[in-house]
């Protein structure tokens, strides 16, 4: 038989830690040899108590096992092991497949089983299909979550060009190859969460989860088993959103919101990289990076009480201030211009004229609310056709010192789109939502 590759059983191979259980040691070293080439990990064990110390140390993905070994059956190990704390999928071994057996390993939660004798496709083929389902099923639960909660609100792309946010991007960049818990502070609506998804996209876990938690979102009475999972007499076993991003990185925002329980837990598996279901009896190793976000001051909610000191200081490694919008200023023109430009095109109508002198209204105000605000704010003048009154450009705007920063800030930025586009005239109007002519006016104006 010509040897496969890796590629032809899918990435989620790959990318798999798995656990072979067999007490025949011609069978684990078949398996090792056949899965070992095509996976991340894999380990064996000769015995179902050898099983249990392996997943004390590590998580895995996949355990294949054999289902007839000495003192204790395939099954009865899965089972066991179910109620203490165990998530992986299943592929079982067996050279008996009768009805019962089949109904305990549905019962016992088993993915897979595959008749004796097999050949190697026939275990690769089982073991790609089982990581598939699996990560189909996490990616299904995790989409869910990110809709439950808004969390699509929280992809973006950190635009701008100023000093404030450039500095941000430096930090980013700096802290992206590292582990080490980053706090992201700042008002509402300064896209705390999006900076948070660019560290994560520009670090070495991007091809993993990254999973955004909203602490005020979830009921106090739900968060532990959202977050650590729950286990209920053996018969309800629920992954927690820790275990499902294992790999890639957690995101807590609002963690000024968290109940005093769960901070205690939560500072337990920081600084150990293991958590425990609720109603489970056994800790389960992760790879996790964790990042957080508040927009309230964690130092005064610790003086008050209603913060561990503890986590706080082991949260508070690395600490990313996001700085609001009116000192961004010079940002606005560009933010503004995207703005148009996205929901023009998925809200299916006209873009709005941005003027010089609604951009220049749009400058002056404070934004209290952002980058949150100013997006809401074009949004909504997109479905009206207008912008309100207090930013329209139709009133007079008086003083030439105000014109002539207007002009200044819409010469750099325009320049900006031009050299990203390569001089193109036509492709820069399109992305500012202006004309073509109104670019060659502006050219000529300059001396371009």
């Amino acid at each position: 038989m010509t040897a496969a590759t890796a590629d032809d059983y899918g990435p989620n191979l790959s990318g798999a830690s798995i656990l072979v259980i067999d007490d025949e040691p011609g069978m684990r070293n078949f398996l090792t040899k056949i899965l070992g080439p095509r996976c991340k990990r894999i380990e064996q064990a000769a015995s179902p108590a050898e099983a249990t110390a392996r997943l004390d140390e590590a998580h895995f993905d996949l355990v294949v096992l054999d289902n007839i070994m000495p003192g204790k059956t395939g099954l009865d190990w899965v089972t066991e092991q179910r109620r203490l704390g165990f998530f992986a999928d299943t592929i079982l071994i067996t050279a008996y497949a009768d009805l019962e057996t089949a109904i305990q390993a549905l019962r016992a939660g088993v993915s897979d089983f595959v008749l004796k004798p097999f050949r190697a496709n026939q275990i690769l083929n089982a073991v790609s299909r089982t990581l598939d389902r699996k990560n189909l099923r996490r990616d299904n639960t995790l989409l869910r979550h990110e809709l439950s909660v808004d969390g699509l609100a929280g992809r973006g792309t950190l635009l701008g060009t100023s000093q404030a946010l450039s500095a941000v991007r430096r930090m980013l960049h700096k802290l992206a190859p590292l582990p080490t818990p980053v706090l992201f502070t700042g008002a509402s609506g300064t896209g705390k969460e999006i900076a948070a998804r660019t560290l994560h996209s520009l670090s070495d876990r991007a091809e993993k989860p990254f999973v955004a938690i909203n602490c005020a979102a979830l009921p106090p009475d739900r968060i532990a088993h959202e977050l650590f999972g729950l286990i209920d007499d053996g018969e309800t076993r629920k992954a927690g959103l820790l275990l499902l991003a294992d790999g890639g990185t957690l995101f807590l925002d609002e963690v000024a919101q968290m109940p005093g329980q769960v901070q205690a837990a939560l500072l337990r598996v920081l600084e150990d990289q293991r958590i425990r279901p609720v109603g489970g009896e056994r800790d389960i190793p992760l790879n996790l990076r964790f990042l957080f976000a508040t927009n309230a001051n964690l130092q005064d909610a610790v003086e008050q009480g209603r913060f561990r000191a503890d986590l706080f200081h082991r949260m508070n490694v690395v600490n990313v201030e996001m700085p609001p919008l009116r000192d961004r200023a010079d940002d606005i023109v560009e933010l503004a211009a995207h703005f148009t430009s996205h929901f023009a095109t998925t809200l299916g109508m006209p873009p709005l004229d941005l003027d010089e002198e609604t951009l220049l209204k749009l400058r002056r105000y404070d934004w209290p609310g952002n980058v949150r605000e100013l997006r809401n704010l074009i949004e909504r003048s997109v479905i009206l056709g207008a912008f309100p009154d207090e930013f329209a450009g139709h009133g007079t705007v008086t003083g030439e010192k105000a014109v002539e920063d207007l002009d200044l800030v819409m010469q750099r930025h325009i320049l900006h789109v031009l050299d990203r586009c390569g001089g193109n005239r036509a492709e820069a109007a399109r992305r500012l939502g202006v004309s073509r002519k109104t670019i060659d006016r502006k050219m000529a104006a300059w001396g371009a």
